[in-house]
């Protein structure tokens, strides 16, 4: 791979332009309170702008601190509030057209689906421009280790967009972990209460009209063809393994990323799931491999890190399945958030740590009866729903590999392999509902065991079937080009 480009507009700006007439940037307090000269501007281009990249682009915008120079979005229905707050930004509904046009562009925020995010993400990194993408940062194991590569390589300031790494609520957990509170931690449970869109559901066949002006052979993108339906677009999408990486790859980013950080995980060992079943007749359950589950089990193995000497068994639960209460943990105490819908317990030799979804209210029972709060619920401990994309902006402006960069908390160093973790999960769901026919109506699952796995091969060990899904087939016109 070649290096970033060097001669980018800002760096022209800043280094080149006024310098050679001997004239120095204007400092900005010089100009007066609050404002931003344009040199500190960067060119913005926002792909994806309807539902979370409508709050990603008006979070990196940030009431005129960066330009939002052009929108693309395959759907300008969906996008059209976005686009009426930014009527001067160039419209597109392809990015590829977008990259070829718009020259001007420093950076980009990708909020589009999770089967587009690596093949908009590496064409941007290629370019030289830095990245913004929503978590989970890609739909297979395979392009979460391409991108981490690139990025290192392009020399790329990155962010994934799992907001609540930048709040008060984990580093309140760090703290507490580091100074040895609760000891060695061997066991963690996660869970959520999504999906909470259809899933586990059968692949429509019928064909209703197409949206409006939607550009679906764009929104398909790399996937795999499948005619328009309201099942797929808007929102829909992360309920199929063609386009989304369903609950744990939803919320995994956020309610993983707490334990992942807190105990310095890498890539786990081993794998193995279980899938919720779903009947419409007596003993013969339905069979919907497009379809992600309605509820699933995930166990994850990790070995001992250098923060915590013990190898850590974590357990998933979506579909609303929820691990049960501790002993530690008094019978009447929510756990995880106020309505133990979504959270994380962590258990340790002298006690247990909890915390809601992006680690918000963190709290500690120890063994001796001691509990230990953190209320990050309002005012200043509040998540920085904000900071975590302006924290982005400001290293892309300071450059790569300097302070702010290296402060970020999910640049795709770290983002990389907490995805990769994740979909090791999504790997283990599919695999368990694999089946061959050994007699008519009748079905053996070879692929519900443990899963062995080699990090560094980015390989299953011990089924060698598991592995088609560590990668994904490109449809013609829309290969990974690494």
């Amino acid at each position: 791979m070649s290096k970033k480009p060097t001669n980018s507009r800002r760096t022209f700006i800043k280094n080149t332009a006024l310098t050679s007439f001997g004239i120095s940037i204007i400092p900005r307090h010089v100009m007066g309170h609050g404002f931003i000269p344009p040199s500190d501007k960067l060119n913005i281009a926002v792909i994806g702008a309807g539902g979370k990249g409508y709050s990603d682009g008006m979070n990196v915008w940030n009431n005129g601190a960066s330009n939002i120079a052009a929108i693309c979005d395959v759907d300008w229905h969906s996008a059209g509030r976005f686009i009426e707050k930014f009527p001067k930004a160039n419209k597109y509904k392809d990015f590829r057209i977008l990259f070829d046009k718009e020259k001007d562009i420093d950076a980009v925020t990708i909020s589009t689906p999770d089967h587009t995010h690596a093949v908009i993400t590496l064409a941007a990194m290629k370019l030289g421009k830095d990245v913004y993408v929503q978590k989970p940062l890609t739909h297979n194991i395979h392009e979460a280790r391409v991108l981490t590569k690139a990025a290192r390589e392009y020399k790329i300031v990155t962010q994934m967009g799992n907001q609540g790494a930048s709040g008060k609520g984990v580093k309140k957990m760090i703290e507490w972990f580091d100074s040895g509170i609760i000891g060695a931690v061997d066991t963690v449970h996660v869970w959520t209460n999504r999906p909470v869109w259809p899933q586990g559901i059968e692949t429509p066949t019928d064909k209703p009209p197409l949206l409006d002006g939607l550009a679906w052979d764009n929104w398909i993108g790399p996937a795999q063809w499948v005619d328009y339906h309201p099942l797929y677009h808007p929102f829909k999408w992360r309920g199929w393994w063609n386009f989304g990486t369903g609950a744990l790859g939803d919320m995994g980013c956020h309610l993983i990323d707490p334990p992942f950080r807190v105990l310095g995980l890498g890539y786990p060992t081993e794998v193995e799931s279980s899938v919720g079943a779903i009947f419409k007749q007596d003993w013969v359950p339905e069979y919907l491999p497009e379809s992600c589950p309605p509820s699933s089990r995930t166990q994850l193995k990790f070995p001992a890190t250098a923060k915590n000497s013990k190898g850590i068994t974590l357990t998933w639960s979506d579909g609303g399945i929820r691990p049960f209460h501790p002993d530690l943990i008094p019978a009447d105490h929510p756990i995880g958030d106020d309505n133990s819908a979504n959270g994380v317990i962590m258990i340790g030799e002298k006690g247990i740590m909890t915390c809601g979804v992006y680690a918000r209210n963190p709290k500690v029972y120890l063994n001796n009866g001691e509990l230990l709060t953190y209320d990050d619920s309002e005012g200043e401990n509040s998540l920085p729903e904000n900071g975590h994309p302006t924290d982005w902006v400001e290293a892309c402006k300071e450059g790569y590999g300097k302070p702010k960069h290296q402060a970020l908390t999910s640049s795709f160093d770290f983002a990389g392999p907490l995805t990769e973790s994740i979909l090791m999960g999504n790997l283990a769901i599919r695999s368990y509902n694999l089946r061959r026919e050994v007699s008519p109506n009748r079905f053996e699952y070879p692929g519900r065991k443990k899963l062995l796995w080699d990090g560094d091969l980015m390989k299953i060990t011990n089924f060698d079937p598991a592995n088609q899904f560590v990668k994904r087939e490109y449809r013609e016109g829309w290969s990974l080009n690494v």
